[in-house]
């Protein structure tokens, strides 16, 4: 079994718990319990924090595979307490991760150092300067290097958590739960911190239902007759709609894609830049 302790400190948020979801739905769609998790702080008890619940292990009572530092909406400094336990940890625990500013805390520890990490992509050049021996990847959703894992934002927390149920249990796993989740996408690793489809903030059903269209086959020919029978419209209709919400044309819209999704092939290094460019 994979013990999973995610410690929360003050001013955590509760979208620190979300990556705890994960590990849950994937014992629910593997039938059985391959991953115990647990809450824990400083001192246990009460945690009178952004979210107000029990704290049911204190640091150090128990040994666990997987640590999880939540994170916050701020940067703050981390208490001698909790620096001490994650350098005693780093050498009996797997691994140890960090949502969004908590890589802060990891770089207080030391973790990080000679280490690739990324943090939320405002407080990416912050964690760079303040520790010149990381090297901060500002733009990444979530990065796995040796025994450390950060994250981008407090959602990507939810992605490097299936990145760690498809390193355990496998990619097809990783699938039923994001499955499972309703995850309408699910980011890889090497994946931006901006999405060209955010960008484009389409506001109704019908655009949206273009846009997630072409995403699916940007390896198409994608004309506006094609993308305006998605959205349910006539192509009039659609690229009149369709400026209107987003502020670009259908075909820059497809052209920002297919480049941000050609950037991802490249950082993945699984194609050649010939049958990228294709």
């Amino acid at each position: 079994m994979v013990r999973v302790g995610l410690i929360v400190a003050p001013g955590f948020q509760a979208m620190s718990f979300a990556p705890l979801s994960v590990f849950e739905t994937a014992n629910f769609t593997l039938g059985e319990r391959r991953y115990e998790v647990r809450v824990i702080s400083e001192t246990g008890g009460h945690a009178k924090l952004v979210w107000s619940g029990n704290c049911d292990r204190t640091l150090g009572c128990t040994q666990f595979d997987t640590i999880v530092v939540g994170g916050s909406l701020e940067v703050s400094p981390a208490t001698p307490g909790l620096i001490a336990f994650l350098r005693n940890a780093i050498g009996s625990t797997r691994r140890i991760a960090a949502i969004c500013v908590a890589a802060f805390t990891l770089a207080e520890a030391g973790l990080l150092d000679g280490h690739c990490a990324t943090t939320h992509w405002f407080y990416a050049r912050d964690l760079q300067n303040r520790f010149p021996k990381i090297k901060v990847e500002a733009d990444r959703i979530f990065i796995a290097d040796g025994p450390v894992w950060t994250s981008a934002g407090m959602t990507a927390g939810v992605d490097l958590a299936l990145g760690m149920v498809e390193r355990d249990i496998g990619a097809e796993a990783a699938r039923h739960v994001a499955k499972m989740l309703v995850l309408h996408h699910r980011r890889a690793g090497g994946q931006s911190q901006h999405s060209a489809l955010l960008e484009l903030d389409a506001k109704s059903d019908r655009v949206q239902d273009s846009l997630v269209f072409a995403r699916r086959n940007l390896h198409e020919p994608l004309s506006v007759d094609l993308l305006a029978e998605a959205a349910r419209l006539s192509p009039r209709q659609f690229s009149r709609v369709f400026r209107a919400e987003t502020g670009q044309s259908p075909a820059k819209a497809i052209e920002n894609l297919r480049l941000e999704a050609a950037g991802l092939m490249l950082q993945q290094g699984r194609l050649p830049i010939e049958a990228i460019a294709k």
